[in-house]
């Protein structure tokens, strides 16, 4: 409705009582009933919900105009990629392969340029051969005769599997500092892992013996005459708390003494405790351990290895090669994240539930500011399936890409996992690949789902990292380490990915212009040498590795 008739209609009032005796009392009704006139003619304006005026093409609410007093917050903060998603999926389903090749393409046609994805997967990893790296860890440890232990070194593993194995490896380290026996690490049970399993249902505790045989020796348990001094109760051995990244001066001037006093020490916890930067001869004992000493023990590695025949199998028209994605939208990823998403009060309530049960009042403590829009801007949130599903269509995988998604159980997954599928029909997880009956002995146990989830990322042609954390981390080492040091990554930068999910009248082909910026900035050959205070478990480079040549 317009406004103008009602002014028109005023002014005409006006014009019929020219001024006179009586003029000012007139002309302030005049005045009196422009206003009024006004008035009545937006409030009729926003209750019908008339034109745009944002630039964005939505009409002026009762809500906005309350909110026209208030900042708007600034691009980014707020989630709106479901409505992105609404509104680009006509484009984005157009932009698909043909359905002759959904289903099958010859192998003749993979050479051929007109398909990027394609090229993606097909390009060879080492263009350049004198950028070839390889394995060399036993060359650079010399095995010698191990002179007598100063003791038992016992440690805590605590979070996850890859938290857990780098425990386990700065544990091998820290034992060769010392001089010490090292005790298979136990494994504390996680408040929000849940997992009970020990070490030998993880790893191949007989391999992990024998590798380290000539560098550290390693014990099953504890000897009975050590137990039998503190009451058969591990609990009671001193517990050496160490500060994260501790140096290896540290274990030597404060821990050593303890041990040559006792005959055994206790650290626990035991994650990062051990500095990245240590002499060269740990270094190398770090990557013996992780490369070659941890193999995930039988029953886990018989059904992955299967799983990676299927995925390839079914991946054979590109050539058994698949592109990997590790999802990170499980509820507790959400609820650590304090970000907001679409689910409304629904997910407020769930989400808090779900900080509290796991962590207990820990984002309730005074002087705690939780702040879901500066958390979004910053690209600390987890994306949801369906942003990752556009950010792969967008940077030129189509429907026709073989899909392996690694993930814990995804959050309400009935609405986030349904577009990824829409977009990516050719999708597979480890329920899809494996028969029930094969996870049935996995189920409960989070950890050897994931070592499930690990096997058959590490052997794809593509691995898309979407969160921190160490999964993605040791992965992206481990494939750096596994394929001549070039791996194909895609590790997104989430502060530029959230602006453009922040505009609902974006086109699709800007959107993929933007999605092939952040691909190029991306880590896609994943040649990288490691820093000084960098991981050795995400880069390999140079301390476990040498190049092709031998230098």
């Amino acid at each position: 409705m317009s406004v103008a008739p009602s002014l028109r209609g005023a002014a005409k009032a006006a014009r019929r009582h020219p001024s006179g005796r009586g003029g000012g009392r007139r002309r302030a009704a005049v005045v009196l009933l422009l206003a009024m006139a006004y008035a009545a003619g937006l409030l009729m304006f926003v209750l019908a919900g008339g034109g745009p005026v944002d630039g964005r093409g939505g009409g002026v609410t009762v809500a906005s105009f309350r909110r026209r007093g208030a900042p708007a917050p600034p691009p980014g903060s707020v989630y709106r990629s479901h409505i992105v998603f609404e509104r680009l999926w006509p484009d984005i389903r157009d932009d698909a392969a043909p359905a002759s090749t959904a289903t099958a393409a010859s192998a003749s046609s993979l050479s051929t340029p007109s398909s990027w994805r394609r090229s993606m997967l097909t390009t060879p990893r080492y263009p350049d051969s004198g950028e070839l790296w390889m394995p060399c860890v036993k060359r650079r440890l010399i095995p010698s005769e191990l002179p007598p232990s100063n003791g038992y070194l016992i440690v805590e593993a605590n979070g996850g599997l890859n938290q857990q194995r780098l425990s386990i490896c700065d544990a091998v380290a820290v034992a060769s500092l010392l001089n010490a026996t090292l005790v298979i690490p136990v494994f504390h049970l996680n408040s929000v892992w849940r997992d009970p399993s020990k070490f030998s249902d993880i790893f191949d505790e007989d391999r992990f013996i024998e590798t380290l045989r000539q560098h550290v020796r390693v014990v099953k348990e504890l000897p009975k005459d050590v137990l039998l001094r503190f009451n058969h109760n591990t609990s009671s051995i001193p517990n050496m708390r160490t500060k994260a990244y501790s140096s290896p001066d540290h274990y030597l001037q404060k821990v050593l003494p303890k041990l040559l006093e006792l005959g055994v020490v206790r650290i626990a916890p035991f994650s990062n405790r051990l500095a990245q930067s240590v002499p060269s001869n740990i270094q190398a004992l770090r990557c013996l351990v992780n490369y070659q000493a941890l193999r995930f023990a039988e029953p886990i590695r018989v059904l992955a290895e299967d799983m990676v025949v299927r995925m390839m199998k079914k991946s054979s028209s590109t050539g058994g090669k698949y592109v990997s994605v590790h999802l990170r939208f499980e509820e507790d990823m959400v609820a650590f994240s304090c970000c907001t998403y679409d689910g409304g009060q629904k997910e407020k309530i769930e989400m808090e539930n779900a900080r509290e049960r796991s962590w207990r009042g820990k984002f309730h403590r005074p002087g705690r500011v939780i702040n879901p829009e500066a958390n979004r801007r910053d690209g600390k949130c987890p994306l949801t399936p369906l942003e990752v599903g556009m950010m792969l269509r967008g940077m030129g995988f189509d429907n026709t890409t073989f899909l392996y998604v690694a993930s814990g159980k995804i959050y309400n997954a009935a609405k986030y996992m349904a577009p990824l599928r829409q977009m990516f029909p050719l999708l597979e997880t480890k329920d899809t690949l494996a028969l029930p009956e094969e996870l049935a002995e996995f189920k409960g146990y989070s950890s050897r789902l994931a070592a499930l989830d690990y096997t058959v990322s590490v052997q794809s042609e593509v691995f898309v990292t979407t969160q921190g954390g160490n999964f993605p981390h040791f992965l992206m080492g481990h494939r750096r380490y596994l394929l001549g040091g070039n791996a194909k990554t895609i590790k997104p930068d989430k502060r530029k990915l959230v602006l453009s999910f922040d505009d609902p009248n974006i086109r699709w082909s800007r959107f993929k212009r933007q999605m092939q910026d952040i691909l190029h900035h991306s880590d896609v050959r994943g040649i990288a040498f490691r820093k000084p205070n960098d991981s050795i478990y995400t880069f390999p480079m140079p301390d476990c590795m040498c190049q092709q040549d031998g230098t």
